[in-house]
């Protein structure tokens, strides 16, 4: 039975009891911080990642933000920007900030549910999913530009592909 199969007999479920579930489900630490927001970590396997889900009535949408830290150094920025965009431009379900005062990475992303739309466990799950593997498949040209000094065209050559099919 999946996740969601648990709530068909309700006929709405909150978002964030959603992701509150899922996040007892794989174990993560996390904090309810209001009705409408939860705060998760999730361990990958370059770092340890925070997950922000909330919930907004007023224009029916589920928000994401994954962040990790990062603290480039400050000749490298023009390369950081170029290496964001040329992320960004490889990823369609979601993207990347830099938000320089807290000096954090960011993998936004936002989940229309207008017209009284409800998200289910499985969405709300690739969500999460989506975001981990995109900070973890783009980390290593993070850190090859940021502190290799590599340019960013050749970092990203080993941002890790997508894998379609099986082997």
């Amino acid at each position: 039975m999946s996740l969601s199969e648990d709530y068909s007999l309700s006929d709405e479920v909150h978002p964030i009891d959603l992701a509150e579930t899922l996040a007892e489900y794989h174990d993560w630490e996390f904090d309810r911080v209001t009705d409408d927001q939860i705060a998760m970590a999730v361990e990958g396997q370059w770092r340890n990642y925070s997950i922000t889900l909330a919930w907004s009535g007023h224009d029916e949408t589920l928000r994401l933000i994954c962040t990790f830290e990062m603290e480039p150094p400050e000749h490298r920025m023009g390369a950081l920007y170029e290496l964001i965009n040329r992320c960004n431009d490889e990823v369609w379900t979601g993207g990347f900030n830099w938000w320089d005062e807290q000096k954090l990475m960011v993998w936004r992303y936002g989940l229309c549910l207008a017209g009284g739309q409800h998200a289910v466990s499985e969405q709300i799950d690739r969500l999460i999913s989506s975001a981990i593997t995109s900070a973890e498949r783009f980390y290593p040209a993070f850190q090859l530009t940021l502190w290799a000094e590599r340019p960013p065209v050749e970092a990203m050559k080993v941002a890790i592909a997508e894998a379609y099919g099986r082997a």
